[in-house]
């Protein structure tokens, strides 16, 4: 598809929708991060980004609606579907662990739970800069940059992760590590998930520029 294809005036709502949405994961990472860096409030903190997650869900109905009812769009239907969907996968493992914080009296998050938490803010950010630059695909560089380095963070997340995990199975009391371990681990799938996204968006400009 070339760059007249891209710069369709009724086909921009497609863009504003899909950043729509990316923004909304923006807000929901930070919240998660700022619960996290002050731990008090925490019901009325979760409930806030369940909120978020909520109109997260908004924004995938609507742009599917829109995919159904849509012929010609400016980038691939499978493209706007898999990128509307892995970023409601992020905002749900986003929300998910919030939650399971709460649910799992957890009194207070370990560093490494907000280093991860960092990271996918990091990643967020990244990835709503990405998206916002499909629009015109002006600077494929720029963008491509971008993806690369939601996958570096991702490796950084991992490593976290594996350390975390090992340091839990030192503890003693098996409930516990239970709880954090699968906190741990949804946080090492939402930052997985981002990386699903940079690679959407990549070959989305490796097809259109």
């Amino acid at each position: 598809m070339g760059l007249k294809e891209w710069i369709i005036p009724q086909d921009k709502h497609f863009f504003n929708m899909l950043e729509n949405e990316s923004r909304n994961v923006l807000d929901g990472s930070r919240a998660f991060h700022e619960m996290l860096r002050n731990y008090e409030n925490i019901k009325e903190k979760q409930q806030k980004i369940k909120d978020i997650e909520h109109q997260g869900d908004d924004f995938v109905h609507e742009i599917f609606e829109e995919l159904n009812k849509t012929f010609i769009t400016p980038i691939d239907h499978e493209d706007i579907s898999a990128l509307a969907s892995a970023f409601d996968d992020v905002l749900d493992y986003i929300d998910g662990t919030a939650t399971r914080f709460v649910l799992y009296e957890i009194i207070w998050p370990e560093e490494n739970m907000i280093k991860l938490a960092d990271v996918i803010v990091k990643q967020a950010t990244e990835l709503n800069l990405a998206l916002c630059g499909l629009r015109n695909i002006k600077n494929p560089k720029e963008i491509e940059m971008r993806c690369i380095e939601v996958n570096r963070l991702e490796n950084v997340a991992d490593d976290i992760y594996k350390n975390s995990v090992a340091q839990l199975f030192k503890r003693k009391d098996a409930i516990e590590i239970m709880k954090l371990k699968e906190i741990y681990e949804r946080l090492e799938l939402a930052t997985d998930t981002c990386e699903d996204v940079a690679n959407v968006i990549s070959d989305i400009v490796v097809k259109n520029s």
